[in-house]
This record gives C-alpha cells, structure tokens and sequence, in this order.
C-alpha cells in the first residue's frame, strides 16, 4: 500500500491512524507475513511482532520501523504511538479482529487513559483499494496459475478406474508444490461420480470408476499470491447426457470470456453465462455465482455475481466458473482466471477443456 492510498483512506474515513491486524492486509501495505499488528499513521510506519519474527519482519519491511514487543508489552506499542500521534479515530479491520483483541485493546487504552480514542471499522475499505492489482501482482498470480497448469498436466496423465479421490487431491497438491508452489490457496477438491454434484465437496476414499465425472479444484500460493482453476473430465468416455451437460458449461464460460470487459456491473457478467445455462433449462442447477475476485485472499471482491452491482475495472483478476450440478447424478465445472484489461479480458488459465 502507498503512501497515496493510506492518505486516500486517511481522508475518506477521516482517521488519523490505522491498525491492520490480518494477514493479507500487514502483507498488502507492509510486506509483513508473521504475527503481529502492523501501524500506519502520516508520521510513521511500524511493525510490531515478537521475537521468533523481528528478523523476518526487517527484511521483509524495508520502509517500516520493526519494534519488538515483550511479555507484557502487546499493546503498550500501541498505545504508545496513539499518544505520540495525537489520535482521536483509530480505522480497524473489523473482520480480521476478534472480538477478545478488540476488548483488550480498549482495555489497556482504558488503562492508559485513552478514553476518547474511537475505533472505526474500516475491512471494506481496505479491501476495496485492494481489488484492481499491481503489474507485480498480475506477474505473481499468473506465475500460481501456470503452476497450477502444470499440475493438471500431469494428473491427466495418472488417472485411471481405482484411485481414490484423496489421491487424486494429494497428488495435484505434490504436482504444485514441486512445481514451485509456496503453499495451497485453499483445499484441493477432487469429487468423482455423485460427488461431483457438490460444489465443494471433501475428498473421500471413494474410489474412480469408469464413466463417472471427476471435477478437479485446485489452486496454489507463490509468493502470497493465490491461483484457483477447476477442470472436469470423465474417466473412460462420457455418454450423451454428460457431454450435453459439459458442452453447455463449456459454452456457457465462452460466451462470458468473450463478453467480459471493464464497465460492466459483475452482475451483468453472471448473466452472460447464466442465460446460456438457463435457455438450455438447465438453469436451476446452476447455484453459485459465476466467480469472485482472488490475490493475496482465494475470496476478494467484487464478484461476478447476481447481487453485484459494482463497476469491473482494468486491473481486477477474476474467476469464471460456471457449473451444473445433478444431485445424485453428478457435476460439472469448468474455471479459469481472467485478467481485466482495456477492451476486454485476458485468461490467464491455460489448460484445455
């Protein structure tokens, strides 16, 4: 985060100072990635974590002051720096802070006789400027993307009747790891049969079978960054109604590649697919949104989606994932990422479908 944004958040909350106590956020405007609270104010920049990150977090943090707290000293730093800087609202993450952070922090203000500092909760906001990326970003996402590419090649060439889906899944997640991976965006799903009629499904013991749906849902971290993509196959050959199924989520995620462009609402993305699968009377097995935005988060915003109403911009990276599920029968999803660019989209996703 730059010196520009903070002032921009600075101005439109009207705080003075503000607290980042979440992982993404410390990354996003300090670089930082251990424990801690990161403080930012007009007159300084400060990491305060403990001693098993102090090293870390100074080379990590090459613009901020790391101050490292002691037995009894977590929010002494803290106070300490509201008094130094004169501040009357204090922005938070209200989402990242729990409840037991937030009672003892107003505790030791109490204590410390800072009883008019008021506490703004300011996650939207952050969050908000966090949305169009950086080209360092893009550069970061496409890198877990491609590794992620690179894992689907290779389990495509493993599958066979027999292995269960808890293979499938560990498997894709050593084919990332070794392909340079830092760690995994989220829980890899890999859903075979019935299964596959459940979103987001947990992989079992259930073995592969021929004929059957296996919906694969993976993605991976590098440096922070998270990638996301999802690819559906059929062990042995489809019948007629699977490959009917698969073609109109095929279509369905073509027709909203080829119309996305900045300007829209997300809601009129979603439904550029969402018409595809509904016309072809599939559409009440369609129940999710058509994607959401990821970075340092595998969930940002905005989405593309029926209730979002905000502007896509140049710079948002985003899913699109389409899918229809038949319960008892099975499912189908198709997802890559997009980049947002001036006319249009660039998919930044690369394995055939």
């Amino acid at each position: 985060m730059g010196k520009e944004m903070e002032e921009r958040l600075f101005q439109s909350l009207e705080i003075d100072a503000l607290l980042l106590t979440g992982t993404p956020n410390m990354r996003y405007a300090a670089g930082f990635t251990g424990e801690g609270y990161v403080y930012l104010s007009r007159e300084r920049r400060i990491v305060v974590t403990d001693a098993r990150y102090t090293a870390a977090a100074r080379e990590e943090c090459a613009d901020c002051e790391v101050v490292e707290w002691k037995k009894d000293g977590y929010y002494d730093t803290l106070t300490i720096l509201l008094q130094k800087d004169c501040v009357k609202r204090l922005g938070f993450e209200d989402s990242a802070m729990t409840v037991a952070f937030y009672n003892k922090m107003n505790q030791s203000f109490a204590e410390k006789g800072l009883r008019d500092v008021i506490c703004v909760p300011v996650q939207d906001k952050v969050d908000f400027y966090r949305a169009v990326k950086t080209e360092e970003e893009q550069k970061r996402i496409r890198r877990a993307e491609a590794i992620g590419d690179t894992a689907f090649s290779r389990i495509v060439e493993q599958l066979r009747p027999g292995l269960t889906e808890k293979q499938v899944a560990a498997l894709l997640e050593f084919y990332m790891k070794e392909a340079g991976a830092d760690g995994l965006s989220f829980d890899t799903i890999a859903a075979s049969g019935y299964h596959s009629a459940m979103p987001h499904a947990i992989p079992t013991d259930k073995k592969l079978e021929e004929g059957e749906f296996l919906t694969m849902d993976f993605g991976c971290r590098y440096q922070g960054y998270c990638s996301d993509m999802t690819r559906t196959v059929v062990i042995g050959k489809a019948d007629a109604r699977q490959r009917e199924m698969y073609e109109i989520v095929l279509r369905a995620q073509q027709t909203a590649l080829a119309g996305i462009r900045p300007g829209l609402t997300g809601k009129e993305i979603d439904a550029l697919a969402r018409d595809v699968i509904e016309e072809a009377g599939y559409g009440k097995y369609f129940t999710h949104s058509l994607g959401h935005s990821l970075g340092l988060e595998i969930h940002e915003s905005p989405n593309f989606s029926s209730r979002e109403e905000r502007l896509i911009e140049t710079g948002m990276v985003i899913t699109v994932e389409p899918g229809i599920y038949i319960e008892g029968f099975g499912g189908v999803r198709i997802e890559d990422v997009v980049i947002i660019t001036e006319d249009g989209c660039e998919n930044i996703t690369h394995s055939p479908k």
